[in-house]
């Protein structure tokens, strides 16, 4: 295939094509087993010294799971990719193994709720620092990355949805000794590979579009094969957040109509988005392609945006009056969604996380799922008009 390809066409590809599977199967199968035998006394010693790589153990390696990994990899133009549980086993796994007590950590402002809630509860015990940073002022980032020992980064934002230009500040971390781990779930591989930007790891929520239709939780990072190999030696064996078989062959499936997917949800939300900016209800939109330019190399938007709502508007009323849009967490699937940020500022712990945080409290975030564009138009504007104060 050519790797010159834009970001879409090159991932239709990836994911329509394999090479040859176990027994000429079109589907890779599900290796459903927890351990492998060896055939010799002397082929388990080279194993284990490390002379020959070969499955031994789920959750260090299991060919379902490597499978999704080298899919992820390839889409993400990198030499490797290693599968988490979770998305949140993902983020923790790629931190850990880069800091130790006393170090310090730059991140970017309005970050993944969870992932705020991990470097302000967790790595806190063990003494670690974590300061946010407006990424969008690269001079205030210059200043404050020497001495850091990672930068964490989201493009666009949790929430807020804001894009960065991930070049100049990979670039900026380089020159300063830290690490650069991205966080691309809301883009997903196929509108951005932030790997070819100069960041060090990217990684994902795979439960998020990767999987696709709500029906699997699971995380991947990707990167060069030395920085995933000190995940795969240091981290995963002992916090135990491995992808199990059968959620790797899940997200295998989802990945094949990923392309398509996602020129949907763009379509749809960017229809909602565009009425939603003069829709006398809303004071703002927060979508990437509407509210800033395009940053270089994001290829394209998703489903995911959030709007603030005018005082007129009785916020609980209004979620209750959806009938397309549920009420839930998470986003990426089938189905629409939306989450009132009300609801998530108490989750954050307290008043002062609420504000470090900085959602607005009259802001809702919507995930724009397969439903019908016009469809789900008419659900908004139905549950603006039963929601006026």
């Amino acid at each position: 295939m050519n790797p010159e390809l834009d970001g879409i066409d090159f991932a239709a590809t990836v994911l329509a094509h394999d090479e040859r599977h176990y027994g000429d199967a079109v589907v890779p199968p599900i290796f459903q087993t927890s351990l492998f035998t060896f055939s010799s006394y002397d082929e388990m010693a080279a194993t284990f010294s490390g002379k020959l790589v070969r499955p031994t153990y789920s959750r260090g390696l299991n060919p379902t799971v490597r499978a999704f990994e080298e899919k992820i990899a390839e889409l993400e133009r990198t030499e490797d990719a290693l599968g988490f549980g979770s998305g949140m086993g993902a983020i923790s796994s790629a931190v850990l193994a880069f800091v130790q007590p006393g170090d310090r950590i730059l991140a970017v402002e309005h970050l993944y709720p969870d992932s705020f809630r991990f470097f302000e509860v967790v790595l806190k015990r063990f003494g670690i620092t974590v300061d946010y940073i407006d990424a969008g002022d690269l001079a205030a980032v210059e200043r404050a990355l020497p001495g850091r020992k990672l930068f964490y980064l989201e493009s666009p934002t949790s929430w807020m949805f804001q894009v960065h230009d991930i070049a100049a500040l990979a670039r900026l971390a380089k020159a300063a000794g830290a690490v650069t781990i991205i966080d691309n779930s809301w883009a997903s591989p196929v509108f951005q590979q932030p790997i070819t930007l100069g960041c060090d790891l990217v990684l994902h929520s795979a439960s998020k579009y990767i999987g696709g239709h709500s029906d699997v939780v699971a995380g991947v990072v990707a990167g060069r094969k030395e920085l995933v190999n000190k995940l795969r030696r240091e981290v995963l064996p002992y916090l135990g957040a491995k992808l199990s078989p059968f959620d790797g062959w899940l997200l295998l499936r989802g990945l094949r109509t990923l392309p398509a997917r996602m020129r949907e949800h763009e379509r749809s939300a960017l229809l909602l988005a565009t009425r939603l900016q003069s829709h006398p209800a809303v004071t703002r939109v927060h979508h990437p392609a509407l509210s800033q330019p395009r940053s270089k190399g994001l290829g394209g938007t998703s489903g995911l945006f959030s709007i603030e709502l005018d005082p007129s508007i009785d916020i609980p009323a209004f979620c209750n009056a959806l009938k397309l849009f549920k009420m839930g967490v998470s986003w990426g699937g089938h189905e629409s969604l939306i989450c009132p940020a009300g609801v998530t500022r108490v989750q954050t712990g307290g008043p002062n996380h609420a504000l470090r945080f900085g959602v607005p409290e009259r802001m809702v975030r919507l995930n724009t799922g397969l439903e019908a564009a016009e469809s789900l138009w008419a659900d908004l504007t139905q549950a603006f008009e039963t929601s006026k104060t």
